[in-house]
């Protein structure tokens, strides 16, 4: 938001001098107050005259650097280095952490994909039933060989997920 206002003024005069000429506003995306103009060439961009009312000049606030962040961290809770790293044991443990987590969702995902091939029967699962209308069980076969297909795909992308681990 300050980024914003700042772009869309852009103040001539520093804080506590006056400018020392006319202050003009010119429209448009962003609004551009200026005394560098002469007053031909802000009236060609139709820029009108502030005089007597008052300039505020926002000042920005510096953004933090990497290194202040870093520096920051490392006297606050132990875990990151002056450099901004993480230290070695505790990427390491969050590493297995992710391992854990991921190879939980490889085993779910397995036994989902297990359920369905064996319900699918390679497209001559049994009908249910409930399943009368013929239709019915068409769409349940359908059903299920789009969950397999997502399934199998689940595995894949998990598997290559892990594989992508220290």
């Amino acid at each position: 938001m300050l980024n914003r206002l700042l772009g869309l003024l852009i103040v001539v005069a520093s804080l506590g001098v006056q400018a020392q000429g006319t202050v003009y506003r010119c429209p448009g995306p962003p609004v551009l107050y200026t005394d560098a103009l002469s007053a031909k060439e802000a009236n060609e961009k139709g820029c009108r005259t502030i005089e007597g009312t008052p300039i505020t000049v926002v000042q920005t606030v510096k953004p933090r650097t990497a290194a202040g962040a870093g520096a920051v961290a490392a006297s606050g809770d132990g875990a990151r280095s002056a450099e901004g790293r993480v230290d070695a044991g505790q990427q390491r443990a969050r590493d297995d952490e992710r391992r854990r987590v991921l190879q939980s969702e490889l085993r779910q995902a397995e036994e989902r994909l297990g359920a369905s091939q064996k319900e699918f029967n390679a497209g001559q699962g049994e009908r249910r039933g409930d399943e009368r209308n013929y239709q019915k069980y068409l769409d349940r076969m359908a059903e299920l060989k789009d969950n397999i297909a997502r399934y199998e795909a689940d595995v894949q992308a998990l598997k290559r997920e892990i594989a992508k681990l220290p």
